[in-house]
């Protein structure tokens, strides 16, 4: 890549444990939450801020000219996963659903969406996972399928 190109292109992207289970306590969460910015680091990807839930993850990264949405999402949920079981936070084996939500944000909002990233506890308290996401979805003027969304 020439040293004169410059890129901004910030991602919301979202992605749930497998079958939407709640299994990353507290602890879990936040031990998965800083090897995820540790990680990012390792594999060239700016993550300006990111959220464990117990049962889905939240990263708006600054996506890197050099790679595609598919491999930096592959590589978060990919190593992080593998990471997880190699460390034994969760009993049993850990993984990530199929698919994910990667939305685009305007460089004006960045500072609005960390702010909505970090504040995921209170969120939750008010809409499930499954809501947000139909509603980020929808927002977007993408398509619902319910049937491939339970």
């Amino acid at each position: 890549m020439s040293l004169h190109s410059y890129t901004r292109c910030w991602l919301h992207i979202i992605w749930a444990t497998i079958a939407r289970r709640p299994l990353l306590e507290k602890p879990a969460a936040a031990k998965l939450s800083a090897h995820l910015r540790e990680y990012a680091i390792e594999k060239g990807i700016y993550m300006k801020i990111n959220f464990v839930n117990a049962d889905h993850t939240h990263v708006l990264v600054d996506l890197p000219a050099s790679k595609a949405i598919e491999e930096v999402v592959q590589l978060l949920k990919g190593g992080s996963s593998h990471w997880v079981n190699e460390n034994n936070l969760v009993p049993g084996k850990f993984g990530w659903q199929r698919g994910y939500g990667a939305f685009s944000v305007s460089h004006s909002a960045v500072d609005e969406v960390c702010a909505y990233i970090a504040n995921q506890e209170e969120h939750h308290r008010k809409k499930t996972f499954a809501e947000e996401l139909k509603l980020f979805v929808e927002r977007y003027g993408l398509k619902w399928h319910e049937e491939e969304n339970r």
